[in-house]
């Protein structure tokens, strides 16, 4: 069954700003804001049904958190090193021209990630199918297989059912099906989800970990967001070979041929709004005329849109550290979970010279050491292998990305109507990205980018 977005299915009725759409379409300057993923997404889509688009950028360089880091010759993904649901990326460069195919290389990981635990127990994660997952956490106890499989499984109609009213069609918050609605509106949180499920604490903290590791505390997720495990399972994690960065630089390339015109280095200041509906947005270079603007970025910089988002906040990212090993290392999975306090991960797929390696330190929760010592603590020390370092607290990296990719904060059950996108309250302005609906992350980015496509059509 496909996970990407199709046409044909059934819609909730047209608000006000669907109809607002169908109307300006056919005359659409479209003016989208922001170089990251949802950007990119969005300017591919939408040039590609005809409309005038330009991207702006505030960086010297387009893809955001999606980018790269390089120092001596060692590069690293920026933030994401793989992602779910590769159809959203398939429907995504179909819908804007050549198949992903002819372009990139998707891959997908035998073993998700390996989680380690205080008690020197693991457990490596498979994706893609139930039986893998079934044997791999029976070697962690018996009898876990069937209870792990039996939590994932119990997302199933959850999925089914979101996919088809919330994450693949423009929804409206006041209009929603009786079985979306029951979703969306459950009090149920995936803490209680969790301590339901499972006695086992090393499942709980196996199923728990994304959203722990966005910074997130479980008590305030929703239940329904736990089907993320299911996706995994169903439709694995992938990756690109030569690092996730190389979706952005595909992505550019797809803007050239579509004839967007992109200016980089050009924060935009704020939305310009006249006689009720938006007329242009301001930079430091003056206005650019819009009949429709899409906000691929935090609607919180800009102030037109900041009163729609006071209730909300953003997931700070994690204190990262970039790595260029060499010499002898460790043979690690390319994502590696250490759970405690701190959470440690440790991501290997980056790219090197020959003879070294490039790693990725994540670390959340009480981190009153430096990353690489309460690395060693869990008999991985590397401090004698680093040749080049390169630090980021999260500040930094809100900063370098204007913005923290993992969106929103969760705040209970309440949040996902609180998230803009893909309509606004102001006509002819659209919202993608991790703070748009339906959320962080590149597949719900990505669908955030389909979902703005669809609301405002084709030329």
């Amino acid at each position: 069954m496909s996970s990407a977005p199709a046409s044909g299915r059934w819609r909730p009725p047209p608000t006000c700003a669907d109809r607002f759409a169908s109307r300006v379409a056919a005359m659409a300057r479209v003016v989208v804001v922001g170089g990251g993923f949802g950007g990119l997404a969005s300017a591919a889509r939408l040039a590609k049904l005809g409309h005038e688009v330009t991207l702006l950028e505030r960086a010297r360089t387009l893809g955001g958190a999606l980018g790269t880091v390089s120092e001596s010759g060692y590069t690293w993904d920026g933030a994401a090193t793989s992602t779910l649901l590769p159809a959203v990326v398939r429907d995504l460069f179909r819908k804007s021209g050549r198949p992903v195919e002819k372009e990139l290389e998707l891959v997908a990981l035998d073993v998700v990630r390996e989680h380690r635990f205080e008690d020197r127990t693991s457990v490596r994660l498979p994706g893609g199918t139930r039986g893998a997952q079934l044997a791999a956490f029976d070697e962690l106890g018996r009898g876990l297989g069937q209870v792990w499989v039996d939590y994932v499984e119990s997302f199933n109609e959850d999925w089914e059912v979101l996919r088809r009213g919330y994450f693949e069609v423009p929804w409206d918050p006041a209009a929603l099906p009786k079985e979306v609605a029951a979703r969306l509106n459950s009090r149920e949180t995936l803490h209680k989800r969790l301590r339901k499920s499972f006695r086992d604490e090393r499942l709980a903290l196996v199923a728990g970990y994304p959203f722990v590791a966005e910074g997130h505390d479980l008590r305030n997720v929703p239940a329904w967001a736990g089907l993320r495990a299911y996706l995994e399972q169903r439709f694995d994690a992938w990756t690109i070979t030569g690092g996730m960065g190389a979706l952005a630089t595909a992505l550019e390339a797809r803007l050239a041929t579509r004839g967007v015109t992109v200016l980089t280095d050009t924060p935009v200041r704020d939305l310009v709004v006249r006689e009720g509906r938006v007329a242009a947005v301001a930079t430091d270079l003056g206005e650019i005329a819009a009949d429709v603007v899409v906000v691929a970025i935090d609607p919180r910089r800009l102030p037109a849109l900041a009163s729609y988002v006071e209730r909300t906040m953003p997931a700070i990212p994690p204190v990262v550290s970039y790595l260029g090993l060499e010499g002898e290392l460790p043979d690690l999975p390319r994502e590696l979970v250490l759970h405690g306090d701190p959470l440690l991960v440790v991501r290997t797929g980056g790219t090197a010279p020959e003879g070294g390696a490039a790693w990725t330190v994540h670390g959340r929760g009480k981190l009153a050491e430096d990353l690489l010592r309460a690395l060693a603590r869990h008999k991985i020390d590397v401090r004698e292998q680093v040749v080049v370092r390169v630090d980021r607290s999260p500040r930094d990296l809100v900063d370098d990305w204007g913005g923290s990719p993992m969106g929103v904060l969760w705040q209970g059950r309440a949040t996902v109507r609180q998230r803009l996108g893909p309509t606004t309250p102001i006509p002819g302005v659209y919202a993608a990205g991790a703070h748009a609906t339906p959320g962080g992350g590149l597949p719900y980015v990505g669908l955030s980018a389909a979902l703005v496509a669809q609301a405002i059509g084709p030329a």
